[in-house]
């Protein structure tokens, strides 16, 4: 039908509650011309793939539907570093902002752990866990995992497989971005901020060997920049 051919077209969509936003294959981004970025990416970037702001909004959101689902129990955020720092921290705020005006309340503490798999643009398979030699303490707890990035879902998969040896209550994963990388995941988060077609993005603490960090929005690198600071 002419509408169903017509939503196919559109280039972003709501994948409802937990699929997050979903921006299409065919997302073409935001001209730079219309945001501020620092100079020294000038050339570095094709384009603002998402804004800032809209980050911002759509973690206030997923920090609300954490607390409609796990408000009163006391959780342990589980930050996955580098990448998932920026996002770990705004989301923290969110859901404290909310306990404050709210009935329900979520106590929280957040241990830090670091994954090692990247190296340019190009996933390895080898995996490394730092920090969580010994999660001991979050026997009976409930955890929430929070991830910048989640691609196929096979190092999600091998972190909550090391973590749920230590006894949990309950695990949650929250990711900023789930990559389509293929037709099927071996993982998909609880709580989703946006699924995106299978690009690498910088920004917004998400980086390229160790370059973008300090970019607010999520941006899709050019080839020049990948060069650039290729290693």
């Amino acid at each position: 039908s002419s509408a169903g051919y017509k939503m196919e077209n559109v280039a972003v969509q709501s994948g409802g509650r937990s699929g997050g936003i979903v921006l299409r294959d065919n997302w073409p981004g935001y001209s730079l011309e219309l945001f501020s970025y620092p100079a020294h990416y000038s050339g570095d970037l094709d384009c603002v793939f998402i804004p800032h702001g809209m980050i911002m909004d759509r973690t206030e959101r997923l920090a609300r539907n954490i607390m409609d689902d796990l408000g009163d129990n006391d959780i342990v955020v589980l930050c996955v570093l580098k990448g998932g720092y920026q996002f770990s921290a705004d989301l923290v705020d969110r859901i404290k902002a909310l306990s404050h005006n709210s009935h329900r309340t979520i106590p929280m503490r957040v241990h830090f752990i670091r994954l090692k798999s990247y190296l340019n643009d190009c996933s390895t398979e080898d995996l490394h866990i730092v920090g969580a030699e010994d999660l001991s303490f979050l026997a009976g707890k409930n955890v929430l995992v929070v991830e910048a990035v989640v691609g196929t879902g096979k190092t999600m998969k091998t972190l909550l497989k090391h973590v749920e040896a230590f006894g949990p209550k309950m695990i949650k994963v929250a990711a900023l971005l789930v990559k389509r990388v293929s037709t099927t995941w071996a993982y998909l988060p609880d709580y989703v901020g946006f699924e995106i077609p299978d690009r690498f993005v910088v920004g917004y603490a998400l980086d390229y060997n160790e370059y973008f960090r300090d970019l607010n929005h999520i941006c899709a690198i050019s080839e020049s920049g990948k060069m650039k600071y290729k290693i």
